[in-house]
This record gives C-alpha cells, structure tokens and sequence, in this order.
C-alpha cells in the first residue's frame, strides 16, 4: 500500500489525496506539519532531500516528491490521463502553467495570509507581486475556459486537478474571483466530480489511525 506524507491544509498535497480519493487507490495518509518543522527532521530528509510534502512511497525504500510527479504517476493508464500523444502534452502544459504561474502567485498567497501566524505582514513586500501575477493567471485560465469545460483532451484529467488545488481557495487569500465566470463555473464542475473530496477532508484509513 502506497503511504502518502502530507499536510492536509497543503494544496500540493490536496492534489495528490484527490486524485488517490477520485481513483479509489488505498493509502496509507502520514500527516506532516512543516508549520512545526517536520520536514526538516534527519527521517524526512531522508525521503525528500529538498524538505517538501507531498511525498508518495510507492514501496519500501522508494519515493516520489513533487505533487505533480506524484500525480503523473498515479494517474497514468487511468481515465485522468489522456491516451492521445498530443492531448497529453496539452495536459502537461497546463500543469507547467500552474507551477510557475499559479502556484508561485496564489499559493505562496496562500501560505502565508492563511497558514502563517503573522505572515501578511512578514512578506507585505512580495503580496503586490502575487496578486498581480495571481490575477494575470487567472485571466490565461479564463480565456481557455470561456471555450472549453477542462484544461486538456475535451475531459476531466490531472491538469485540471492541479490547477483546481489552489484556485479553489484564492478567495481565502484576497484574490476576488467575481469577474472570473468560467473560472467559477469551472470550479462547480470539478467539484461535482465522482470522488471529489474537500481539502479537509479525513480518509478512513488515516482516521484510523
């Protein structure tokens, strides 16, 4: 069974726990607090040398970081993944855009004004930055949903899912999405997904536990 480190409040990590939940793959879920320093302890490190969640163990003494990576290889051979050569590099491109221009805005946003005790004032100098880059995101997102239901083969996939983690929470961390439509519109079709789960949400086996 595959273990998952992660912390639940992490949209890189709500990536991977809901493509596992939506494809129905058991895991083990190790909840990991990097707010108290728990990823980097000499035993994390040893999984993930850079000190990041999410970390997938897909058997013993073997690991994958990077919520992407993580997502590519779950999902493969699945309905979340396209077949059509093209249609895949369509999804990978999506998922690029989210890391280097949705995840670098709007989530370091959220990091640090919903996570981080004190954190608006610590990186004040950064936020315009952030939203402005956060909102220029957005509108690249609004333009190819304002002519197509999801980001990649005409269907639901992990570009979707990736870009979904952080987008859905940007109203807690002052972005304000009412002249986005298709993006919200968007948002209300992803979250009506079979197996959709919420951020918060608790997996049987880690409530177990």
């Amino acid at each position: 069974m595959y273990k998952l480190y992660s912390m639940r409040r992490s949209g890189n990590c709500y990536k991977v726990r809901l493509a596992l939940a939506q494809l129905d793959i058991a895991h083990e879920l190790i909840e990991i607090d990097i707010l108290k320093g728990e990823t980097r302890t000499p035993e994390f490190l040893a999984l993930n040398p850079s000190g990041h969640v999410p970390v997938l163990e897909v058997e013993r003494g073997r690991h994958i970081a990077e919520s992407n990576a993580i997502l590519w290889y779950i999902a493969g051979h699945t309905p979340l993944v396209p077949d059509d050569r093209a249609d895949r590099a369509e999804m990978l491109q999506w998922m690029f855009f989210e890391q280097h221009s949705l995840e670098a805005n709007i989530g370091a946003a959220y990091f640090w004004l919903t996570l981080v005790k004190g954190g608006r004032d610590l990186q004040q100098h950064a936020l315009e930055d952030w939203m402005q880059e956060g909102y220029r995101a957005l509108g690249v997102m609004e333009k190819h949903l304002a002519r197509h239901d999801f980001f990649a083969a005409n269907s639901y996939t992990i570009a979707d899912i990736t870009l979904y983690a952080y987008t859905h929470v940007a109203h807690l961390c002052d972005y304000d999405l009412t002249s986005f439509p298709a993006v919200r519109a968007w948002l209300a079709r992803i979250a009506n997904q079979p197996g959709h789960i919420a951020m918060d949400s608790v997996p049987v086996l880690a409530a177990a536990q």
